[in-house]
């Protein structure tokens, strides 16, 4: 076969399937392109989803005549000015966006540069560059796009119905948009307005504003701050906190030098620094912003610049982990305020068809009235009693109880001003309910109990000593082979945690000494689960790599059960050691360890409010 070069209109309709997956992609270049060009505002145009047109309009620098002519050829850019691919600090700069786009569409680019007399447009048509001409314009540039994909049916019949094709935009819009605070962007698509982000500051103020608009209230009322710097890196923006998670990593935002990235090895870090507090199946809400020198992260690894490729990938995975570990530790207790919100939800789901009360105040009662008024006599009789027989109404003399007289503790006034208050009963032996200077919190004590006895159980180890207990009758566990050689292979590891186990005979094990924090438990059992979880590792994995789930298994099975009646003192124990531990706020799984309920919340439900 002979060989050829290719016409130069092919060769940018290749690099199209390269750049252009779908109107998404050509969106997101145009409007990087008006960042660079230092726009503060840039309005988005589509219809049909981006298929029959799509336009971006900025109020950037512009460009003259000459220059419009020459950004439409293969390879021509302003963001490389000294010509180092390890210098760059531009969100575009392959110099392949416009051309592609030419190449498979109807392109009409305008454009006036600041304080020039005139503008000018250009039209290229399937790759096919006609005359510049003038036109009316204002100082900017609007890029127009129709018929994407018209001169490649094969792309075209790849699109997705346009709803799908306005989410991707839209997630796209959304990373871009976090990343550039100080741009003001908007998005309609067939005359709705979907977005519109006023541009805000750069300081700290602005960007959690704009990530408020972005990600929703709620990540803005519960994360933490991150901020680190180290060797030339510098890492800032939130982490939610743990019990603010969901099924997906859809909100996992993660920018590299003010571009946003999705990296295997970014998302990998961050899911690590929540690996204690969130189970497998659940993605934390975090956006990080990392600022790295040029030369140290390579953003040319990727046609449309998604993925990065760091040059110490270990520095930049120990800062993100120990940094977002940082932050959630100095959240202490606290827990995400979804949590009473979505206790409420459920305490006020609507009651069925056939019973609607009314919840507007009682007319004639005040409530919290000083001199409420007075309340009916039960003793005198009505007119309208029915007869009762032999028994006369006035001689149902009775009184109600008076709450002195159920057996629950009375919450300490002095204990009500911390956090988690005093405690004031225990609900079907399984919740504390205490009592705080604005409302009421309701523990998990199992829950709560199993993340106390998990930070003890790492305290220990990384102090290098935990406190071990001897069994005075060794506990003899029955396994299968297979578990058994894989306990019996790890019995070292095993004893720096505590659990000193030996071989008995065939297909046995013998309890020698356990954790003092584990004396009340179920030895049996607490080998055979601890067995299950080292039988799903890799044979050659060591279990100092798998700490965390060891040691959440084991404080299971050493903190307070479900079922265990607890005395006043020690539930407010328990609650001042929530206060005082980090991460008390979730078990070991993410779940929530307390709700708090506000007094104005709860009365709300009753029609006070």
């Amino acid at each position: 076969m002979t060989i050829k070069l290719l016409s130069p209109n092919l060769v940018n309709q290749i690099a199209a399937g390269e750049v252009l997956e779908r109107p998404a992609s050509a969106v997101k270049e145009l409007v990087e392109n008006s960042i660079d060009a230092g726009a503060t505002h840039v309005d988005v145009v589509m219809r049909d989803g981006g298929r029959t047109f799509l336009s971006v309009t900025d109020n950037g620098c512009g460009m003259t005549q000459a220059e419009l002519e020459l950004a439409v050829q293969r390879h021509a850019t302003s963001k490389l000015p000294d010509n180092d691919l390890w210098n760059i600090n531009t969100l575009g700069f392959r110099g392949e966006a416009l051309p592609s786009i030419g190449s498979v569409s109807r392109l009409t680019l305008t454009s006036q540069k600041q304080h020039a007399e005139e503008a000018w447009s250009l039209l290229i048509e399937g790759g096919q560059q006609h005359t510049s001409e003038p036109t009316a314009f204002r100082p900017g540039t609007r890029i127009e796009v129709r018929d994407l994909f018209y001169a490649t049916p094969a792309r075209l019949k790849f699109l997705k119905m346009p709803a799908t094709e306005i989410q991707h935009t839209l997630d796209m819009l959304n990373r871009l948009s976090m990343a550039t605070p100080q741009v003001g962007i908007s998005l309609s698509h067939d005359g709705k307005t979907l977005i519109d982000y006023v541009a805000q500051t750069t300081n700290h103020t602005g960007q959690l504003e704009r990530l408020k608009e972005v990600m929703g209230r709620e990540f803005a009322d519960n994360s933490c701050v991150v901020e680190s710097e180290r060797d030339g890196l510098k890492l800032s923006g939130y982490a939610g906190l743990p019990t603010l998670n969901r099924g997906t990593g859809s909100h996992m935002y993660v920018f590299v030098n003010g571009r946003p990235v999705k990296d295997k090895l970014l998302n990998s870090a961050v899911r690590a620094a929540y690996k204690d507090f969130l189970a497998k199946d659940r993605f934390p809400f975090v956006s990080l912003f990392l600022d790295c020198p040029p030369e140290a992260v390579d953003v040319n690894v990727h046609p449309t610049k998604s993925e990065v490729r760091f040059r110490d990938t270990g520095s930049v995975r120990g800062m993100i982990v120990g940094s977002i570990k940082h932050a959630l530790n100095q959240a202490g207790h606290r827990a995400s305020t979804t949590v009473a919100q979505e206790a409420l939800g459920a305490m006020s789901a609507p009651a069925p068809a056939y019973y609607q009360p009314s919840l507007k105040p009682i007319p004639g009662y005040t409530y919290g009235a000083t001199n409420p008024a007075p309340a009916p006599n039960f003793h005198e009789p009505s007119s309208a009693t029915p007869n009762y027989g032999s028994v006369a109404p006035g001689s149902m003399d009775f009184e109600l109880p008076s709450a002195k007289t159920f057996d629950t503790p009375v919450a300490d006034t002095q204990q009500t001003s911390y956090p988690l208050g005093a405690p004031c009963a225990q609900v079907h032996e399984t919740y504390i309910v205490a009592q705080n200077e604005d409302g009421i919190v309701i523990v998990d004590q199992h829950a709560a109990h199993e993340r106390l006895v998990y930070e003890e159980m790492k305290r220990s180890l990384q102090a290098g000593h935990v406190q071990t207990q001897p069994l005075l009758i060794p506990e003899v566990v029955e396994l299968p082979t297979h578990q058994l050689q894989v306990l019996t292979s790890k019995l070292d590891d095993l004893a720096s945690f505590g659990l000193v186990l030996e071989p008995f005979g065939n297909g046995a094990v013998l309890v020698r000494e356990i954790p003092c924090f584990l004396e009340d438990t179920n030895y049996r059992q607490l080998v055979t689960d601890v067995a299950d979880e080292l039988s799903e590792y890799d044979a050659s994995t060591s279990l100092k790599d798998k700490i965390h789930e060891v040691c959440s298994t084991m404080a299971c099975h050493g903190s307070i059960r479900s079922g265990k009646k607890m005395t006043p003192p020690e539930m407010s124990a328990l609650l001042r050691q929530m206060e005082a531990t980090p991460h008390s706020g979730q078990c070991n799984h993410g779940r929530p360890t307390y709700v708090d309920l506000k007094l104005k919340d709860i009365e709300k439900l009753f029609g006070r409010r």
